[in-house]
């Protein structure tokens, strides 16, 4: 199995920045992308990035396009994410994923950004 573990949540000030990031351990071999949810208060998971671990290709929803980047580092056992121009629509619980063999999908416990008017 796969663990993941986030960092970097805090509180910022709208039009600030924050930079998330996630460290997988255990059979990280597996994986296939690494990437994004959040789920703010009173509303479902939502799909933030996404970043094929074959080629490097990227995904990123509509709300967040131009404002955050995904990346990630050589050994492939961490990601990032870069958010710039935070709004307060930003606030949630963003947690790390994997992306494993069988569309099995892996989550950390998450960590929350808020972000301030």
């Amino acid at each position: 199995q796969v663990q993941l573990v986030e960092s970097g949540g805090g509180l910022v000030q709208a039009g600030g920045s924050l930079r998330l990031s996630c460290a997988a351990s255990g059979r990280t071999v597996y994986m296939y992308a690494m990437g994004w949810y959040r789920q703010a208060p009173g509303k479902e998971r939502e799909f933030v990035a996404r970043m094929r671990w074959s080629g490097g290709s990227t995904d990123y929803a509509d709300s967040v396009k131009g404002r955050f980047t995904i990346s990630r580092d050589r050994t492939l056992k961490n990601v990032y994410l870069q958010m710039n121009s935070l709004e307060p629509e930003d606030t949630a619980v963003y947690y790390c994923n994997a992306v494993l063999p069988g569309s099995t999908n892996v989550f950390g416990s998450g960590t929350q950004v808020t972000v301030s008017s």
